[in-house]
């Protein structure tokens, strides 16, 4: 099964895709668009028979590996395979990208200045992004992962600096230099545990198989640590690494954010996963206390500030801030359930992101580009279908049960109980918070009198009701039945729990020994 490279195939149907797009006519943009679409299905297809053939009871770590030798003098090597976590985020990717290119047909116009792009190298751009989204979250080798992290830096700064809103060149800077801070740190942590692998092997390396389970002195393993943590904070984002992210998203379109907010961030809490505690399991436990804290603050800042926000983009990126809280949160509890539900949260979020800002995109475009909420009331009213769809994706955001969702959040909270309880409490209270920035931006937006300038809006079309109906599918069907996610999922949560070393802690519900010392007696 794992003798054909599939997941180089995978990485490759897209950039191949990407180059073709842009070598075509730029009188072309139709064909563009078409291509660009037709290729991204391809990947999709690819990524369902790749999950048909995911064994979930397997007992290796990683399936559909591939391992060949890149730069042999430094250890380096060209090694690929996926876990269950890698693979659903993969599918994440696969499933938003021809959302993104249906949803987004026309979002990108024909240039009437120089300092606008084309057509063709907007969806050229997605697809080359696809190729390191599957890059990064398929590479077992750290070097091959800091490459495809890096990289995925390139088509995004394009992305929002030639095809965002006005304050596009700021942000698409802002984002840069943020993220490239965070790369060098992890770059010096790489060469930290080159050096430190070379001293216990007798040879330096950067393959994950060999790193994990490695003796690293626990000093060495804590500065370590924190290379890696910072460049996975910033992007994730976690508070107070945020700042970027309401730039980059509010300048950025639909389609941009949805890729940067619903996978790329993903990213940062994939890296904890993967690399920050099974490299370092002695660092993780020193600083989980200190990531928890900021996980717990990053909830309430988030949402506090999404409640008083009246840029639509802008209120979606500090709910997003909120939610990683959440993920991040669930990491760093160390229980079964609190990381499975972190991984479940992180679908959750992807889809439940991409349908607030396709449907907020979709509004905006009916009323002059705006994206200030006091420029919306009563939309329900000459736009039901829109108004639908963004009561759905409201409601997703919040966590209703039956929705995936509320699969994830509950999960989390549940294993943050099961080891902290009391942070588990007041985690809680951020749902209410949340319920309140949802619902006030449902209510302002979409109920009420109609308001001026948008009695005559037309209501979603075809195209736009068929990007956003896979969305709502899945959120509700793996809402309802999430056991497609857990069955692949929980045996690399499992083998997560074991290299740290981490066991899940006793129910604490019940008689205490008092007491049933007592009733013996």
């Amino acid at each position: 099964m794992n003798s054909f490279p599939w997941l180089t195939v995978l990485g490759l149907v897209p950039l191949v895709g990407s180059i073709v797009v842009a070598l075509l006519p730029k009188s072309r943009p139709a064909l563009a668009k078409q291509l660009a679409f037709a290729i991204s299905l391809v990947v999709l297809g690819l990524v369902v028979v790749i999950a048909l053939q995911f064994n979930g009871s397997a007992s290796e770590p990683f399936q559909f590996v591939e391992f060949h030798d890149w730069i042999p003098a430094f250890g380096v090597t060209y090694s690929l395979g996926v876990d269950g976590i890698g693979l659903v985020l993969i599918a994440l990717s696969a499933v938003l990208v021809p959302i993104t290119i249906l949803a987004g047909w026309n979002d990108v116009e024909e240039p009437n200045a120089e300092s606008v792009g084309s057509v063709k190298g907007y969806f050229a751009l997605i697809l080359a992004l696809e190729t390191l989204m599957i890059g990064v979250f398929a590479a077992t080798d750290v070097f091959l992962f800091y490459v495809f992290f890096e990289a995925m830096l390139i088509p995004i700064y394009f992305m929002i600096g030639r095809y965002g809103g006005a304050q596009r060149s700021y942000a698409a800077m802002k984002f840069l230099i943020y993220s490239l801070l965070g790369g060098l740190f992890m770059l010096a942590a790489m060469i930290g545990l080159f050096v430190a692998s070379a001293k216990i092997t007798g040879q330096g390396t950067f393959n994950w198989f060999a790193l994990v389970g490695l003796n690293i002195d626990p000093t060495t393993q804590k500065f370590l640590f924190l290379g890696f943590f910072f460049a996975f904070a910033i992007k994730a984002p976690l508070w107070p690494f945020h700042t970027w992210l309401p730039d980059a998203a509010g300048a950025s379109k639909p389609g941009t954010a949805v890729l940067l907010l619903g996978v790329l961030d993903k990213v940062g809490t994939f890296g904890m996963l993967r690399y920050c505690l099974p490299i370092f399991p002695a660092a993780s436990d020193f600083y989980a206390p200190f990531i928890i804290a900021l996980a717990v603050i990053g909830i309430f800042y988030g949402a506090f500030v999404a409640l008083g926000q009246n840029d639509l983009k802008r209120l979606f990126a500090y709910s997003s801030m909120s939610h990683f809280g959440f993920i991040i949160l669930g990491i760093f509890v160390f229980t079964s359930v609190g990381i499975s539900g972190s991984t479940v949260y992180m679908i959750a979020h992807g889809l439940s992101t991409a349908a607030l800002f396709l449907t907020a995109g979709f509004l905006m475009q009916r009323h002059k580009g705006s994206s200030l909420l006091s420029d919306y009331s009563g939309v329900n009213k000459p736009a039901p279908v829109l108004a639908g769809f963004f009561l759905f994706a409201a409601l997703a955001s919040l966590a209703l049960p039956g929705l995936v969702s509320f699969v994830g959040e509950f999960m989390v909270l549940l294993g943050t109980f099961q080891r902290y309880m009391w942070v588990g409490g007041i985690a809680t209270l951020g749902i209410v918070i949340t319920a309140a920035y949802v619902l006030r931006v449902y209510q302002k937006s979409m109920t009420g009198p109609v308001g001026s300038g948008l009695e005559d809006i037309k209501d979603l079309n075809g195209r736009e009701i068929t990007a956003l109906v896979p969305i709502v599918l899945l959120t509700i069907f793996l809402g309802l039945y999430p056991a497609p996610v857990l069955n692949v999922v929980n045996p690399a949560v499992d083998t997560v729990m074991t290299v740290i070393g981490a066991t899940n802690p006793e129910p604490t519900v019940g008689l205490s020994s008092t007491t049933s010392k007592g009733a013996q007696q």
